[in-house]
């Protein structure tokens, strides 16, 4: 199952290149298409714990939700201006940061794998964002730089979510949880689409078939499968595990969309990769 849902959220990216809407669209009715579809399971079975749920649980919702609608707005966003290598890579650094707020507001011991692994992300990165224009090599997207830092944006944003929701997802069964968060999230994306003056609905039938695939993959059998395990395998070994997606996207890039990563890019992302799997397993 594990497999399954790596494989299925390593599509997102590449789902997201193929829409032409505009990235707050496409977050937008990812996460409204997934609600849709996780709402009657958790109303089925889950109907008391909603009515349980407190002031102090709305309020934690709610931050997560608003953190969840940013760090997609951002993510997509990402994919517009560089690479699906460097953006599916850095987007993954949510655990070193992760693991920095954990220890700053939740007082959670710092290792020396933890400041290690760190080092080596944040050096990665910075291969990844500057090595090419500093070598002169041609880079891939538009704005590599801008692009990276959209990315790394979406990983802090997506770091809020997980350190925001962690004490309320212990409380509340995972389909509550997740129909929640997601309505909350859905309402942020909503609010930014007709703020920017961004058409809702006025999009041709192949899009709407493109989000409901990002909803049904990377959302249902991506991103909840991989919760589902969480009650079956250890928090290590899915971390780990994610560590797949940035290899599946830019191998799907490199096959559907022609997008070749550069050298330093590769490289980059490999030290990034490491530094995320020492963070993970210290």
């Amino acid at each position: 199952m594990i497999a399954l849902a790596v494989l299925a959220v390593s599509t997102s990216a590449i789902l997201v290149r193929y829409s032409s809407a505009p990235s707050l669209v496409v977050a937008l009715y990812r996460v409204l298409f997934t609600t849709v579809l996780l709402v009657p399971f958790a109303v089925r079975r889950h109907r008391g714990a909603f009515r349980r749920l407190s002031g102090t649980d709305w309020l934690a919702a709610s931050a997560a939700g608003v953190a969840l609608a940013l760090h997609f707005a951002s993510w997509f966003e990402s994919l517009a201006w560089t690479s699906v290598a460097a953006s599916v890579t850095i987007v993954q650094a949510q655990v070193l940061f992760v693991a920095a707020g954990a220890a700053v507001f939740l007082s959670e011991r710092v290792t020396r794998g933890t400041v290690l692994g760190v080092g080596f992300a944040l050096c990665g990165i910075a291969v990844m964002s500057l090595g090419d224009a500093v070598a002169g090599v041609a880079v891939t997207g538009r704005a590599p730089l801008y692009g990276n830092a959209l990315a790394l944006a979406a990983a802090v944003c997506m770091a809020g979510y997980l350190l925001t929701g962690r004490s309320l997802r212990q409380r509340v069964p995972l389909l509550p949880y997740a129909v929640l968060v997601y309505s909350v999230c859905v309402v942020v994306l909503l609010a930014l689409v007709v703020a920017t003056g961004t058409p809702v609905v006025d999009y041709p039938p192949h899009e709407w078939l493109l989000f409901l695939a990002m909803a049904v993959g990377p959302g249902v059998f991506g991103h909840t499968v991989l919760n589902w395990a969480l009650a079956h395998v250890d928090s290590s070994v899915v971390s780990v595990s994610l560590l797949a997606e940035p290899i599946g996207s830019t191998v799907l890039a490199f096959v559907l969309l022609g997008e070749v990563p550069t050298e330093l890019t590769v490289a980059g992302g490999v030290v990034v990769l490491v530094g995320i799997a020492l963070t993970s397993g210290s």
